[in-house]
């Protein structure tokens, strides 16, 4: 985070740079199983991952053949909430689809 630093030289005060950070970044990882549709996870990329039909078809055809792919790049909190998301819309439609997160 941004860190400021307040220094006394004489009679002036001075400023020194602020230094700032870019928050770590951590992918969102969908792993495949054998009761999730293929239409299903289709349309959670689509939804929660805002990703294009051939987008959302290609990871989909990778999570098939690969068994994991990446939905997303994200912050950490961006990461948990769409996980959660992810999650409560699987249980909602009786789907055991999981999802992970791992540093990029």
């Amino acid at each position: 985070m941004a860190e400021q630093k307040n220094q006394r030289e004489g009679n002036v005060l001075t400023k020194d740079e602020i230094e700032t950070r870019e928050p770590p970044l951590y992918k969102v990882l969908l792993h495949n199983d054998d009761y999730t549709t293929m239409e299903f996870v289709i349309s959670i990329l689509e939804t929660v991952f805002q990703k294009s039909t051939p987008d959302a078809t290609k990871i989909m055809l990778n999570v098939h053949n690969e068994g994991v792919g990446v939905a997303g790049v994200y912050t950490w909190e961006i990461c948990e909430t769409k996980i959660s998301l992810v999650h409560q819309l699987a249980k909602k439609n009786e789907f055991p689809l999981r999802c992970s997160m791992e540093t990029v």
